[in-house]
């Protein structure tokens, strides 16, 4: 993890999580090895990255230059724990579950690697101060970990119907 005197940016925090995502669907891809155990921890690592995020990161940076982009990112969210949930119910031996997994990482490379790394996080590299990021990657790693430890992908269905609810920008 990037640290600087035991401090996490935040914003590194999130690009390292979303390169643990893609290693595990190149792994799931690769088909080697306990597939249902890769999805697992696929899984739950999406679930945990997805409320940080909407728990913690997206109400932090919500300002009149980010508002959009957060009240898409949530949407986009939604799609991906639509697709995921969908995901939960198959075997990875079923037919159905290369096509979705390959949607879902569609989804969630689109989601990761355009908007958030690609748009948001350079408007927040200028926006917030080295401190203020790095005291945020801390508090999104605590509830990232304590997360984890609840196996957070079988809260993804009951968050199907509609996307996280986000405070509006202020002035």
């Amino acid at each position: 993890m990037p640290r600087s005197n035991d401090m996490l940016d935040v914003l590194e925090l999130l690009t390292q999580q979303h390169q643990e995502v893609d290693q595990l669907f190149e792994k799931l891809e690769g088909g080697r090895g306990d597939r249902a155990k890769m999805f697992r921890e696929l899984a739950d690592k999406l679930a945990a990255h997805a409320t940080v995020e909407e728990k913690i990161f997206y109400p932090s940076v919500m300002s009149r230059e980010t508002d959009d982009q957060l009240h898409e990112a949530v949407e986009e969210h939604l799609a991906i724990k639509r697709v995921l949930a969908d995901l939960l119910d198959l075997s990875p031996d079923d037919e159905e579950f290369d096509a979705k997994l390959s949607v879902l990482k569609e989804e969630v490379s689109h989601h990761a690697h355009e908007e958030e790394e690609g748009k948001l996080f350079p408007k927040l590299r200028k926006s917030m101060s080295v401190g203020e990021r790095a005291a945020l990657g801390n508090e999104v790693l605590a509830l990232f970990d304590t997360l984890l430890e609840h196996e957070p992908r079988f809260h993804v269905p009951e968050e199907t119907g509609e996307a996280a609810q986000l405070p509006s920008a202020s002035a």
